[in-house]
């Protein structure tokens, strides 16, 4: 609840009524002199001077009281209504072995792909807050982490637990384009993402990536590749009989095959070689697929002015009684 008044223009009027208050202190009141004026004084006392002023003290309280009425002053809320087109989004991550390999840094420090493509699918989650996202897991199999969901707690939780590995080693692509583009068929949205990222080929799975994708772009859903790594042997960690030692091995991004994926499903295929570029990757698609949102905002004010007049007119009506009475002008 807040405070506002209406008019605070009005206010400036209370200027006006201290300065006729003072005007009115200063001036002396017409008299007529008389040589016993003195012997009067000291039989009144100094109190009656006080007393005279009480009219003028109740006549500016009023005044001052209908001012900040006329302002109208209130108390007031605001209710906010958003629609949102609605963009509903699935992201499917690659969690095969080949995402133990060390060639992405995260504040200088190498870490394995799996962790940077997390630190970053997690700063587009937390983007997205009015859209819907789930998440498609795969390696050996496909299989739905997270249900579309607008519960971006959970999403954050469940991806900050993703292991390498977790789905099997291998990498089963068009299983995981069928999963997703399941999750999204029967969504009555304005449109439907699905965002696949991986470090490898297709090698596992009943479905090829060109066969799913062309079955989910019939049904509306647009597909955005990503393709993880840099060229060449990649670093990864091995045990060996003298401790954890780093080996380059051979990993093989199938970049043709993801550039059609992406062209089929009416998408685009982005190369992240590096922390950066994956993270602007990203940034684009967030870009591209920004959700609408409408918000209507709804005033509710509750007028105070009554708290002010009631008070006045009835200093007025004080003052007219004063002035009928205790107060009586004689001519």
């Amino acid at each position: 609840m807040m405070f506002r008044f209406a008019y605070p223009g009005v206010l400036a009027l209370i200027v006006a009524v201290a300065g006729w208050v003072a005007f009115a202190l200063w001036r002396k009141p017409p008299s007529i002199g008389h040589p016993g004026t003195s012997t009067l004084i000291r039989m009144v006392g100094s109190g009656s001077r006080i007393r005279s002023r009480i009219p003028l003290i109740v006549r500016a309280a009023c005044l001052t009281l209908l001012v900040l009425a006329a302002a109208r002053p209130q108390f007031y809320n605001v209710s906010r209504e958003t629609k949102t087109s609605g963009v509903d989004i699935v992201l499917c991550l690659d969690t095969s072995g080949t995402m133990r390999a060390l060639d992405f840094t995260i504040g200088g420090d190498a870490v394995d792909r799996l962790t940077a493509v997390k630190k970053v699918v997690k700063d587009f989650i937390v983007k997205r807050e009015r859209d819907r996202i789930g998440l498609v897991i795969f390696g050996d199999e496909a299989f739905t982490q997270c249900p579309l969901t607008l519960d971006k707690g959970l999403l954050l939780n469940l991806v900050d637990k993703l292991e390498v590995g977790m789905a099997g080693d291998r990498t089963a692509i068009g299983d995981a384009i069928a999963l997703a583009g399941k999750r999204l068929k029967d969504i009555k949205a304005k449109s439907r993402i699905l965002v696949l990222l991986t470090d490898g080929r297709h090698n596992a799975g009943d479905i090829t990536p060109l066969q799913a994708a062309a079955a989910v772009r019939a049904l509306g859903i647009k597909v955005y590749t990503i393709g993880v790594g840099g060229k060449g042997p990649a670093p990864f960690r091995v045990d060996t009989m003298f401790g954890p030692r780093v080996a380059y091995q051979d990993v093989d991004l199938d970049e043709e095959t993801l550039t059609k994926v992406a062209q089929e499903g009416g998408g685009k295929y982005f190369r992240a070689s590096d922390s950066k570029r994956l993270s602007e990757i990203y940034d684009i698609i967030d870009r591209e697929e920004k959700s609408e949102v409408d918000v209507k905002e709804f005033f509710h004010f509750r007028e105070l002015y009554p708290y002010f007049l009631i008070p006045a007119l009835a200093l007025l009506g004080l003052e007219i009684a004063l002035s009928l009475t205790f107060f009586k002008v004689l001519p």
